[in-house]
């Protein structure tokens, strides 16, 4: 089923449909906010859920799409402001995901938000925007957005271990043409100044997509919030 994202207005995503998918909301005891990449939909990064879904049920899918399938125009290496409107209406977009969860009775520590590539950028920058404890985060080939990093940016007014200890997963090749490794690395030093309880994976001559490990870990992430 499809539900509308209630944030129209101005801003690029704010029309699109929010995908859900698995366990009925209503339902559900966990979910997980699925983010795609650019070029890709909702629907097929929802595949992707379910390949890593327990068997058994239990966890809602919800998935946003982004307009004309691209969140933000340029590489999310580029200054932000070049990535305006689509990385906030992006932004936006997560952030309905994880409230119509929090809706239907499912907190935000029971909610792993993960994403692929333009996806990943998004689900890292809107838990490092957004601190507090979630079920997970799982960040494939992607980074926090921004031509810099600087750990303080995030950290400057959040409460101390903000994130609680959230499971963070960031899996990435070594060799990736969009992803540099030095941002995987930069982003995980957020997410761990934070209060996120990181675990990173470079993978050797990999190149852009996700292997058979990521899809185990992240398993095992979806797995320990049911």
């Amino acid at each position: 089923m499809s539900r509308k994202n209630p944030h129209a207005g101005d801003d690029p995503h704010g029309d699109e449909e929010l995908v859900t998918a698995g366990t009925p909301l209503e339902e559900a005891d966990a979910a997980v906010v699925l983010v795609h990449g650019r070029g890709a939909t909702a629907r097929s990064i929802v595949g992707f859920g379910e390949e890593v879904s327990p068997a058994d049920g239990g966890v809602a899918l919800l998935a946003p799409q982004a307009a004309a399938n691209t969140w933000y125009p340029n590489s999310f290496l580029a200054p932000v402001e070049e990535n305006e409107p689509g990385r906030s209406s992006g932004l936006r977009a997560v952030e309905t995901a994880v409230e119509t969860a929090a809706d239907a009775g499912i907190p935000s520590e029971r909610v792993l938000v993960a994403g692929f590539s333009q996806g990943a950028c998004l689900a890292s920058e809107f838990v490092a925007r957004n601190p507090r404890e979630y079920g997970g985060l799982a960040v494939l080939s992607g980074g926090l957005i921004g031509d810099s990093v600087a750990v303080d940016d995030y950290v400057a007014d959040a409460p101390d271990d903000a994130l609680a200890g959230t499971p963070a997963f960031l899996g990435c090749s070594d060799v990736d043409p969009h992803i540099p490794e030095e941002r995987v690395h930069e982003t995980a030093a957020v997410v761990e100044a934070l209060g996120g309880d990181v675990e990173t994976r470079i993978y050797e001559g990999m190149g852009h997509g996700i292997n058979e490990d990521e899809t185990e870990h992240v398993s095992a992430m979806v797995a320990a919030l049911a």
